[in-house]
């Protein structure tokens, strides 16, 4: 089989297919919305439609939770099956985010034959950096990511909408929760509130390249 990288990676498009379960090692965190707590966390199996997580907090089961993993980027769903230290969780996305999920699996997978500069490029889900949000006006802003966790994030901007107003970054809605001395902070609203971005891919920034 060839090691060439353009050859996996075009054989990664033609792979978008829903897989099984695929055992991993990949670190993540975990944000419970309902009391506000946050916790690391490692993921040892993940598919299109979920993964198995050990984890220091297990939630109820049916608890709606967002999980952020690293190189995949962050998804919300429910918990199913809780156990002592560890649960799965169920993901509620969109049948383009299953396609990407497939994707990032087939390249995670494939990882020892393509040059990390070349997963780097097809990286869609970046955790730091420059970016831009839509205003409720329609207004676009370009801005700078200074911390993400995975309830907001804070963003360098001389902009400053009203406290309250709804923005987006990248495909993810959120809220004006306060402004600071470089820019303004958002709190994620999750899909499943708000139904009018409930199918869209989550991407949280679109990064000016």
């Amino acid at each position: 089989m060839s090691n060439d990288p353009n050859n996996v990676l075009e054989r990664v498009k033609a792979e978008r297919r829903h897989f099984k379960r695929v055992p991993v090692e990949l670190a993540g965190r975990i944000f419970i919305p309902s009391d506000n707590r946050e916790a690391r966390c490692e993921i040892d199996d993940l598919s299109t439609g979920g993964a198995h997580v050990k984890s220091e907090i297990v939630p109820p089961d049916a608890e709606p939770i967002v999980i952020y993993i690293d190189n995949f980027g962050r998804f919300e769903g429910t918990v199913v099956r809780p156990g002592e230290g560890e649960f799965s969780i169920q993901f509620q996305c969109s049948a383009l985010k299953r396609e990407k999920i497939a994707e990032q699996l087939t390249l995670h997978l494939n990882k020892g034959a393509v040059d990390e500069s070349v997963l780097r490029r097809h990286d869609r889900a970046p955790t730091k950096g420059l970016a831009r949000y839509t205003r409720a006006t329609g207004e676009i802003v370009n801005c700078e990511v200074l911390d993400l966790s995975l309830s907001g994030v804070s963003l360098k901007t001389e902009t400053r909408p009203p406290i309250g107003e709804v923005v987006l970054i990248g495909q993810t809605a959120g809220r004006i929760a306060r402004h600071h001395e470089t820019g303004i902070a958002l709190e994620f609203i999750p899909s499943h509130a708000d139904k009018s971005h409930h199918e869209r891919p989550v991407n949280p920034f679109a990064v000016v390249r």
